[in-house]
């Protein structure tokens, strides 16, 4: 009898160790806070993979920049010390060049647009152009649509913007763009920029209302202006190696947990810019709502006339015209 207890003892014990060995634990970073559309994406992406895997994958959650900002995030995915994150594409094109043609200024027409080109041939065909830089990017998720703040001056139109000292994301396409409207860029990664704004280093920042809200830049800028110039998406990446141990089943639960990641980060974005103006005033930024975007787009023509040549004109286009 005693021995029979003993043996059934113990088979419970290896079965434990067997069961807590079984689970896989990953890490997931954003460089924005939990509370966000950046946030949502990961806590849903998280809850999905342990749902879907059955509790053999466990992915834990990081927010506000606490593992690194975005650049550092890709860079430990691309190299393998961290298995996941969740990133605007701001420093993407510094590891797979083919990204950069997302970040064009004004070369989508709204959110419904970018999405299905994104969600279509277009986009799932730039999803393949990671696999060889060591990268498995799971999905396009939404960063949102770009809009200027600064402590200076209300912007109505570019001529508004000359000389203004604006942190932009470590970006070329970004860069190139601004220098073009007469702003004085200053590359900066994410997790510094309310300090640098906070002690006028820099006089203003670009981001979708969502990330503006999420980072209480209201505190330390006054002026908002909704100049949508760039449409900004995000998107899930796993390290290479990490997805290719993964069974086929997994490997499809990964992809269908990014799925539905996507739809609730983009439905969070949604709703932030639903309320975003409204919320921004009433914390007492002082928001110009019609701007007037043919100036903007006007005055980008000499960059334009270079993205055309970087990229072709018919690969813009194809975005362009894409329904």
């Amino acid at each position: 009898m005693k021995l029979s207890k003993l043996f059934i003892g113990l088979s419970l014990a290896v079965g434990l160790v067997a069961t807590a060995a079984a689970q896989t634990n990953m890490k997931i970073n954003i460089s924005v806070a939990k509370d966000s559309h950046q946030g949502v994406g990961i806590d849903v992406f998280a809850q999905e993979v342990e749902k879907r895997t059955s509790g053999r994958y466990k992915v834990q959650t990081f927010y506000s920049g606490s593992l690194g900002g975005e650049r550092e995030s890709v860079e430990a995915v691309q190299l393998g010390t961290q298995e996941l994150t969740f990133t605007s594409t701001g420093p993407v094109p510094n590891f797979v060049p083919d990204a950069k043609i997302l970040d064009i200024p004004f070369l989508f027409r709204d959110k419904a647009h970018a999405r299905a080109v994104l969600d279509g041939p277009i986009g799932q065909d730039l999803l393949t152009k990671f696999e060889s830089k060591g990268f498995k990017a799971l999905g396009w998720g939404e960063n949102g649509v770009r809009h200027m703040t600064n402590s200076k001056r209300a912007v109505n139109t570019p001529d508004d913007l000359k000389g203004l000292k604006m942190r932009t994301m470590e970006n070329p396409v970004h860069v190139a763009a601004y220098k073009g409207l007469g702003i004085v860029t200053t590359p900066m990664a994410f997790p510094e920029v309310f300090t640098a704004l906070q002690q006028g280093t820099v006089d203003g920042q670009e981001n979708p209302l969502s990330v503006i809200m999420a980072a209480k830049f209201e505190q330390v800028q006054k002026h908002l202006s909704l100049t949508g110039h760039v449409y900004s998406p995000a998107i899930f990446l796993m390290n290479n190696a990490a997805f290719d141990k993964l069974s086929a089943a997994d490997k499809a639960a990964f992809l269908e947990a990014a799925k539905v990641a996507i739809k609730a980060n983009r439905e969070r974005v949604d709703a932030d810019d639903a309320r975003g103006v409204k919320e921004l005033s009433s914390k007492g930024m002082s928001v110009v709502e019609n701007v007037d975007k043919a100036k903007f787009v006007e005055q980008l023509k000499p960059v334009y006339a270079e993205f055309d040549k970087q990229f072709g004109k018919a690969n813009l286009d194809k975005i362009r015209n894409y329904k």
